[in-house]
């Protein structure tokens, strides 16, 4: 495990640190000095993995952390820093944290670039069903409104998975109820319990119900309609925009690890007056936009159907609406044709792969090489805890490589580089966060992850990378910083007392348990229309396919 030696005079002034890695320190402040009120932290001897350098058998080098803030990256730091007492100090300041690094391999901390916390407690709750199935079991409008104890719990429980799978910043895509403010509040102070960064979105849409999926008006009776709704029903359009206002002016500048963006749930839910809202809303606070694409073969049904004004294209609705930019970032996009694949590069928008969820919701798989090909800036996401089943970066980064390989070979398939950029500075970028995360060098925030290189996964140590990729599934996770502070430490959180964390959780789920069955027992009712609507859905003829050929397209009835 990794060892904390701690240091109690913090009086010193320090005037720059005097050696040249640190010379950004100057260029960043009027005086060329550190404020003596500064954390500093120096991590000591970890392999540190990057995609520009060895990535088979990375050197050690020593991190030296300010506040926040990296401050250096250098082999054999730590020799100029040692004092004749044996401290650590920078010109006389002493380093008040030295976290040993030796036998670990430091990596940027992972960037959860898809993820929603309302689902976490559901966690094991489905089979593998459709995508549309899914949404009505697992989603909230479906349930009944829940108790702050269990959205706080559920919130916490969610950003500590991601923390032990070395995410150090998720993009919190969360459906939840506008009318009532004081949900959101426990959510954002839950947060900040954690210490997890977190880009923050409510999930919002003003066309509902079976407007949005294909062929269910036609099957499903007329009295179940209303309740078929995958995001928090409202056709007040005026009324979504001026709360989410209201929020970001409220909350923007609410702690350093929370920041905001907006996020109409897909194009098939957004009106144009409502994308029309939201682009304001992006270019008076300079937030980004999230939302899903072509996530599975009903929502590219219905963009054929619905949306023949723009070629059936959910893409080109969005860009005729001015919703595809450098602000934007696209999460899902199974099934995307190589046309508008070229418009995304030529716009600047960023896509999300969420290959484990994509699988078990029966979505098919990405057109991976043709996005990496294409040159489109490529994140990774887990998405819900109750489709995905995992916040666990590990598996994202393996099924992301392995189903480029098999999904379209005679493109190329993608590398274990690849896979890390994506869920490293990819996922910063789709953020918004490019050159404030991702990457471990002097002038970052300091968002890093140690994994155990002792552990089976890197014995031998044959290729950091590779084995990162394909062999850990985050078992070595040790020590995870955030801005600076130690919030998971020997894999244990830092910062959340996990005993009475699960307890919350049990407790939550004696109510939430009976709600569940609830909801499946109304869906076991509408099973047979559920089916149908599937089954016409299957059948209605496209131009593409994503899923294994010869198993799952069927030829029309």
């Amino acid at each position: 495990m990794a060892s904390y030696c701690r240091s109690v005079n913090t009086d010193a002034q320090l005037q720059g640190y005097g050696i040249q890695a640190c010379q950004t320190i100057q260029a960043n402040s009027e005086q060329g000095e550190i404020l003596n009120d500064s954390t500093l932290t120096l991590i000591h001897g970890g392999r540190v993995l990057t995609s520009e350098g060895e990535t088979d058998r990375p050197e050690p080098q020593d991190i030296l952390v300010d506040g926040g803030t990296i401050r250096a990256v250098e082999a054999g730091l730590a020799d100029e820093l040692v004092q004749s007492d044996g401290e650590y100090a920078v010109n006389g300041q002493p380093i008040e944290t030295v976290i040993d690094g030796r036998d670990r391999l430091v990596v940027p901390g992972f960037v959860n670039a898809h993820y929603h916390s309302h689902d976490v407690l559901l966690k094991g709750c489905f089979e593998a069903i459709p995508r549309e199935a899914w949404l009505l079991n697992a989603l909230p409008p479906n349930y009944p409104r829940r108790s702050p104890e269990e959205i706080r719990a559920r919130t916490i429980l969610g950003a500590l998975e991601c923390l032990r799978s070395g995410m150090t910043t998720v993009q919190d895509m969360l459906t939840l109820n506008l009318a009532h403010p004081e949900d959101l509040e426990t959510v954002l102070a839950a947060y900040e319990e954690v210490g997890i960064r977190c880009v923050f979105a409510i999930q919002t849409g003003d066309v509902h119900g079976a407007a949005v999926t294909p062929y269910w008006s036609d099957v499903f009776p007329e009295d179940a309609l209303p309740g078929l709704s995958g995001v928090v029903a409202s056709a007040d359009t005026s009324g979504i925009l001026a709360t989410l206002e209201g929020q970001i002016r409220g909350y923007s500048s609410r702690s350093p690890v929370l920041s905001w963006g907006v996020a109409p749930s897909s194009p098939e839910r957004s009106s144009p007056e409502l994308l029309a809202g939201l682009k304001g809303i992006c270019d008076r606070h300079g937030v980004r936009l999230f939302t899903h694409i072509y996530e599975s073969r009903a929502t590219t049904v219905i963009g054929r159907q619905k949306f023949g004004e723009w070629g059936g294209s959910l893409v080109d609705y969005l860009d005729d609406h001015g919703m595809l930019g450098p602000h934007v970032t696209l999460a899902h996009g199974v099934w995307m044709r190589q046309r508008e694949i070229d418009r995304i590069v030529e716009r600047g928008a960023s896509m999300v792969l969420n290959p484990v969820g994509n699988l078990k919701t029966q979505a098919g798989i990405a057109p991976i090489p043709e996005y990496a090909s294409s040159g489109v800036e490529l994140a990774l996401g887990c998405d819900n805890c109750s489709c995905s089943d995992a916040q666990n970066m590990f598996q994202a980064m393996k099924a992301f490589a392995g189903l480029a390989a098999v999904s379209s070979p005679e493109a190329g398939g993608v590398t274990a580089l690849d896979a890390f950029q994506a869920a490293t500075t990819g996922g910063a970028k789709a953020l918004g966060l490019a050159g404030t995360i991702g990457a471990l060098k002097p002038g970052l925030q300091a968002d890093l992850t140690l994994l155990d290189l002792s552990d089976p996964s890197f014995v031998p140590l044959n290729s950091a990378l590779r084995q990162l990729v394909f062999t850990e599934s985050g078992r070595s996770v040790d020590t995870v910083l955030v801005n600076g502070k130690v919030v998971l430490r020997n894999g244990r959180a830092a910062t959340v007392d996990e005993v009475a964390l699960r307890a919350s959780v049990e407790t939550a789920m004696e109510s939430l348990r009976g709600d569940i069955a609830d909801v499946v027992a109304r869906n076991d009712a509408l099973a047979p229309y559920m089916a149908e609507a599937h089954r016409l859905t299957s059948h209605h003829p496209l131009e593409i396919s994503r899923y294994v050929p010869g198993l799952a397209e069927t030829d029309p009835p």
